[in-house]
């Protein structure tokens, strides 16, 4: 854990009895595991709530970036000739699933 081993431990338990006494070390190792316990709910949900926002900020990077491509492809969509580019594809965004934005390709061959 903190690179303490079972034989450091039992030592830090023995002052602790020495020092605090052995009426008070059951309340306070019982608040010591309260506090630790509840240190480490509060910085798991800290680390979900930072991943959470970065997932939520690289979604709507992502987002963008294909509507700046879809948009710069829709002006480029057909060629001198006036006809559609078959290279072209339309893409089209879906709802967000959870798992990050999806793309699909889109059957429709009408101009925007």
């Amino acid at each position: 854990m903190f690179g303490i081993g079972t034989t450091e431990i039992l030592i830090i338990l023995v002052v602790a009895l020495v020092v605090i006494g052995p009426e008070s070390l059951p309340k306070i190792a019982k608040t010591v595991g309260k506090t630790l316990g509840e240190f480490r709910r509060i910085s798991t949900d800290l680390q979900r709530t930072l991943n959470s926002e970065i997932a939520l900020e690289e979604h709507e990077q992502r987002k963008k970036e294909a509507k700046e491509e879809y948009f710069s492809n829709s002006s480029d969509k057909s060629d001198k000739s006036g006809k559609e580019n078959p290279s072209q594809e339309n893409i089209s965004l879906a709802k967000n699933d959870g798992q990050g934005i999806n793309l699909e390709k889109s059957d429709n061959k009408d101009k925007v």
